[in-house]
């Protein structure tokens, strides 16, 4: 079984000194200082991360986690649970939204079964099933405890293969039928929050579902009382093998040094839970984008991130993260690139 202590005490806080380095450099360039705006604390944070003051080119992957949800029965999804394992091989044949996006991004896909609720058999599926899908987390807890620390263990696996292949950041991304009724349920639980406040349409429900969606979300935090001070158990009791999997692509990115480019809300609930368990994982995050769900806000918010792009996705796949690869890319070409003023033989400010 995993070591979550151990991982957690072995992720340190990005290098505050490289950091300092990497501004002096920026403070040299041929450009007013500041004038780049996030473009130079995107490079900053990413030298404090690498630990090199110009850090290396980027090695990219977006690890899509896919699995299904028991609570779908509820009637919380504007879809049936059938399209998880037809978008999974989808995502395989490279027709998804993600696939065309990575593929300009020049990022990987790399797409694991955690728990769909469907015999799935290709080659290019990476299959670490956990179980068909959760319970019903609105009758019952969604997983054990055991289930959420495997599916944790999958994801840090993941990253861990990733990292020897040379990946250094990584993009997290998911698919599921009804993870949004668990992502709601996730933050409503760990941020104190109403289940209304936190709760939006998903894959486009009407009023009607909505409501349903949230008296059922409401149900399960009754049924199930969660304990707050303990992210495992809420995950446990009303989360997703995918958002699991993602907690351990986060904690396992973070002990390797390497950059996360957080995607929606689905992804941004993984966040909050690995966060919520070990604050320094925090120092290597970037919120791709800002999610038109509710709740996601409210996630960045509490994480204190800011997102690099408003696009008003809700896609999920890990879209907008990679999307957000083109950010961090023009980052290091600008940090790394241009001249220094004594170099170019350009006259500095006065004063």
């Amino acid at each position: 079984m995993l070591d979550l202590q151990s991982i957690r005490e072995a992720i340190q806080p990005i290098n505050a000194q490289v950091v300092e380095e990497a501004r002096q450099r920026q403070l040299q360039l041929t450009k007013p200082a500041g004038s780049l705006g996030r473009l130079e604390e995107i490079a900053l944070q990413l030298a404090g991360i690498t630990g090199q003051v110009k850090p290396p080119r980027l090695q990219k992957a977006v690890v899509v986690m896919a699995a299904d949800h028991g609570v779908t029965a509820e009637g919380v999804s504007a879809y049936p649970a059938e399209v998880t394992p037809q978008m999974v091989l989808n995502f395989l044949a490279g027709g998804a939204a993600i696939n065309a996006l990575s593929k300009q991004a020049q990022a990987e896909v790399v797409v694991v079964d955690i728990g769909v609720a469907s015999e799935l058999s290709d080659q290019r599926l990476i299959s670490r099933k956990i179980r068909w899908g959760t319970a019903n987390m609105a009758r019952g807890a969604a997983m054990t405890h055991e289930e959420a620390l495997q599916a944790i263990a999958v994801g840090y696996e993941i990253v861990t293969r990733l990292a020897e292949s040379g990946t250094n950041v990584v993009a997290t991304g998911e698919m599921g039928i009804g993870n949004t009724t668990a992502a709601s349920a996730l933050t409503a639980a760990l941020l104190g929050r109403d289940v209304a406040e936190v709760t939006g349409r998903g894959t486009g429900i009407n009023d009607q579902q909505l409501a349903q969606k949230i008296r059922i979300i409401e149900q399960a935090l009754a049924t199930n009382q969660p304990d707050r001070s303990d992210p495992l158990d809420v995950l446990a009791k009303v989360g997703g093998l995918e958002i699991a999997g993602l907690v351990g692509v986060i904690l396992g990115a973070a002990e390797r040094k390497m950059a996360v480019v957080i995607d929606g809300f689905i992804s941004g609930a993984a966040a909050l839970v690995a966060v919520t368990y070990c604050p320094t994982s925090r120092d290597y995050l970037f919120a791709g984008h800002i999610s038109v769900e509710r709740g996601h806000r409210l996630i960045v918010e509490a994480l204190a991130l800011e997102p690099l792009l408003d696009l008003h996705l809700r896609l999920g796949e890990g879209t907008g993260a990679v999307l957000a690869f083109h950010l961090l890319d023009a980052a290091l070409a600008t940090h790394n690139g241009m001249s220094t003023f004594g170099e170019a033989g350009v006259s500095e400010k006065e004063g």
